[in-house]
């Protein structure tokens, strides 16, 4: 039994294990998957020492409690919530050490969505596809956290971040989206379109990691029937029957049949990870991504 891992106390409602994801396999089928909010979890991993790939924890919502069986150095960050060890307060967005048998408490988010919890030497479950990212669309990699599950660790490769603090953007008041419209809003009328990049959206709390729903106006078709399935990209704005927008994230499907309205800039997903239900959503039209 290794002491360089993680037990898990408390799993919250949904927590997995992420890095910077599986690209290059779409025609295989396999989503990109990696942390909704890349900034926090490469963030994260500089504050604990961490190279950028290294595999930290999402947690949603609700945190996390965590049993390290070693000494190890962690950061929280992502969404804003309180952290203690060991049952005392300690600090959000900065390193912290957690002694040995003592509990990391990541506590439910007071903003945003998603909190991001780095360890020194990463979150070192077996890879697949050279990923330690849970895909919860293919079932590829490790499963969601359970109370009892435990996670090995890498081996510190570096000195965690000397900073008593690092500034991190807050959940957004208003999601807005930048977006080029296509390849398939000619499927709709004018009208819809129009609608689609004025105001009236707001997030559902139907969302998760394979995407972004929305509430709000119907989008009219200018066009009846189906697309053949075709390839879907992270970021494509797909408008399915009830013609609600729905923004693909890390998890999504490969391929749709759904027409594609638009694309969001890359950039903005971030933001769209750590938008709470209920949030105003607004897609502005620009002209490239």
């Amino acid at each position: 039994m290794t002491d360089r891992a993680l037990v898990v106390v408390r799993a919250g409602v949904l927590t997995t294990v992420q890095d910077r994801g599986r690209p290059g396999y779409a025609h295989l089928g396999v989503p990109r998957s990696g942390a909704l909010d890349a900034a926090a979890a490469a963030l994260v991993n500089r504050l604990a020492g961490n190279p950028r790939d290294a595999a930290v924890l999402e947690a949603t919502l609700t945190g996390c409690a965590l049993r390290p069986r070693s000494t190890v150095t962690v950061a929280v960050g992502g969404a804003p919530c309180a952290v203690t060890v060991g049952g005392r307060p300690a600090a959000w967005g900065a390193p912290v050490v957690v002694p040995a048998g003592e509990v990391l408490d990541v506590g439910p988010a007071t903003a945003g969505v998603r909190a991001y919890v780095a360890v020194s030497g990463g979150v070192a479950v077996e890879p697949v596809l050279s990923s330690r990212a849970t895909d919860l669309l293919s079932g590829l990699g490790p499963p969601p956290l359970a109370d009892g599950m435990v996670l090995p660790l890498g081996t510190p490769s570096a000195t965690p971040a000397r900073v008593d603090t690092a500034p991190q953007p807050r959940p957004p008041a208003e999601l807005v989206l930048r977006v080029t419209l296509g390849p398939r809003d000619d499927w709709f009328t004018p009208e819809a379109v129009r609608r689609f990049t004025g105001r009236g959206y707001r997030v559902s709390s139907a969302s998760n990691r394979i995407g972004l729903r929305t509430e709000g106006p119907a989008l009219e078709r200018a066009r009846p029937g189906e697309l053949e399935s075709e390839g879907m990209v992270l970021g494509a704005v797909q408008v399915p029957p009830d013609g609600r927008p729905v923004v693909f994230l890390a998890d999504h499907p490969t391929t749709g049949g759904y027409p594609v309205i638009a694309v969001v800039r890359t950039a903005d997903l971030a933001a769209a990870a750590q938008a709470v239900p209920g949030t105003p959503v607004r897609f502005v039209a620009v002209r490239h991504r």
